[in-house]
């Protein structure tokens, strides 16, 4: 019960968070942005204390379902966040990333079956400390990643206001410069695409010991390899052709859609070894 209700405040902070977003932009108050931030570090305080409830509870880290890995998803992300927020100052940049934290949640609190959401022993193949290495690692890669599509999307909306004369020029003047944009989105690319290499090296060492083959095309190999080679690509193109910008940008948002699909479609669509994840 005290888990529900700890999920639930850190649901309701962000989406809290997301109006006072909301609320800078229109007011341009700074002041704004910034209590906008302490309640974005409120609601992953939230976050973490739900996380640390279900490891207490189920005596094992909170990894092994569907349920716990969106939260963690949404804990990742957000760490990212804060930390950008710290060192850089970035504006309007929560207002187009914690509404993916927020669908994450949302999908949580409306869609998943109360069943999934409980404590269950952990299925044998799960028994491996190589499952707190390869998923911990997930949930940075897709944290980093996460955020790279959210500036991606950012650029795309600065290009569309300058090309354009949008209707949206305020918002765009609220946005960071173009470079900084794709500069930042390509460097969190790189460290996203470098954990999830270590996710799928880990993940293949995993199975070795689980299932006797260290791959096997199961649904979630099969498209993690997609999302990583996506992402290869980005890299690739950029530092051989040259390409930035918006080529770039939605490369971006291509392979994050594949990270999603990653998680949800193998899991709720396509059966394989992983459908428990």
């Amino acid at each position: 019960m005290y888990e529900n209700m700890v999920f639930s405040a850190a649901f309701a902070l962000y989406t809290a968070a997301i109006l006072l977003y909301v609320w800078e932009l229109a007011s341009k108050r700074k002041v704004v942005g910034r209590f906008a931030d302490y309640v974005t570090a409120l609601g992953w305080a939230a976050n973490t204390l739900a996380l640390i409830m279900r490891y207490v509870s189920a005596g094992r880290l909170p990894l092994a379902n569907g349920y716990e890995f969106l939260v963690a998803f949404a804990w990742g992300i957000v760490l990212f966040f804060l930390w950008v927020q710290y060192r850089y100052r970035f504006k309007s940049v929560g207002l187009f990333l914690l509404p993916v934290v927020w669908v994450l949640l949302a999908y949580i609190a409306v869609e998943m079956p109360s069943s999934q959401k409980m404590v269950s022993p952990l299925m044998p193949a799960l028994k491996s400390n190589w499952l707190s290495v390869h998923v911990a690692t997930a949930i940075l890669s897709y944290g980093a990643l996460a955020l790279s599509f959210a500036l991606a999307v950012m650029f795309l909306v600065k290009e569309s206001c300058n090309q354009h004369n949008s209707r949206m020029a305020e918002l765009c003047q609220s946005l960071p410069a173009m470079e900084v944009l794709d500069e930042s989105c390509y460097r969190f690319i790189t460290v996203g695409f470098f954990l999830l290499s270590l996710v799928i090296i880990s993940g293949a060492i995993w199975a070795e010991q689980a299932w006797g083959a260290y791959w096997s095309w199961d649904p979630k190999e099969t498209w993690s390899l997609i999302t990583w080679l996506i992402y290869a690509a980005c890299l690739h193109v950029r530092q051989t052709y040259g390409w930035r910008g918006r080529r770039s940008s939605v490369i971006a948002v291509i392979g994050f859609a594949a990270v999603l699909f990653t998680f949800f479609g193998v899991n709720y669509w396509l059966a394989g070894l992983h459908s428990y994840a």
